[in-house]
């Protein structure tokens, strides 16, 4: 018998909540970040195994930290990014403008993607599904796997429960003070990503600065 995974009580946040908070958060975003998830962006990037050429979408650009190396990454490739943040899209412009071109940044969301059907080789999400009520996760990952060609992956990063001692101390605050980290909190993605018709699922855990973040990578058939 498995060990259950803990659960937890999401903040529900409208899309316009979301808007408001990552408009607040957009000019010390880039800080947290470096502390806390940079660690996890080198392997989701090694992960992503980025080919130059391909057809690359990232949903929930942010100031566009992950965006800059996509598209460095892939100069003779599509690089298209989406978030519902205006701010944080001007961050990621602003990021982008002076070094690159072959790029193009959109005000969106991860609901219904303003592409066709098989578009992408492959599709980048960071920290978006922590934010998510657990009944999204399946539409959203089926909207992810309509934008796939044949054989395209996925590379998600969120917030997980801790596997260590030391990371406890962000369960303890989802569950005391849940407004703290505005919105987010620890999710099980896998078994969502598995019943939405992804193969050859693989799993990183990583903890930075105590924080508990899995990436996962899965393929389209």
């Amino acid at each position: 018998m498995g060990v259950e995974k803990p659960r937890f009580t999401p903040v529900t946040l409208s899309k316009d909540d979301v808007r408001r908070t990552y408009a607040r958060l957009s000019n010390i975003y880039d800080f947290w970040s470096f502390l806390t998830e940079s660690k996890t962006v080198n392997k989701a990037l090694q992960l992503a195994n980025i080919k130059n050429g391909e057809s690359i979408l990232e949903v929930a650009v942010g100031t566009g930290l992950v965006f800059e190396r996509i598209v460095s990454m892939n100069e003779n490739g599509r690089n298209e990014g989406i978030d519902l943040s205006p701010e944080m899209l001007a961050r990621a412009g602003k990021r982008l403008k002076k070094r690159f071109s072959n790029y193009a940044l959109k005000v969106g969301d991860a609901y219904s993607l303003p592409y066709p059907d098989g578009t992408f080789d492959l599709i980048i999400n960071s920290y978006m599904f922590d934010l998510l009520p657990e009944k999204d996760f399946s539409p959203v990952l089926l909207e992810f796997k309509r934008l796939l060609k044949p054989g395209g992956r996925i590379v998600i990063t969120s917030m997980t429960p801790a596997r260590r001692w030391y990371s406890r101390i962000w369960d303890w605050l989802v569950r005391k003070a849940p407004n703290i980290l505005e919105g987010c909190r620890p999710i099980s993605l896998e078994e969502d990503v598995k019943q939405s018709g992804f193969k050859n699922i693989r799993e990183e855990y990583i903890s930075q600065f105590t924080f508990p973040s899995l990436i996962l990578y899965a393929e389209k058939p």
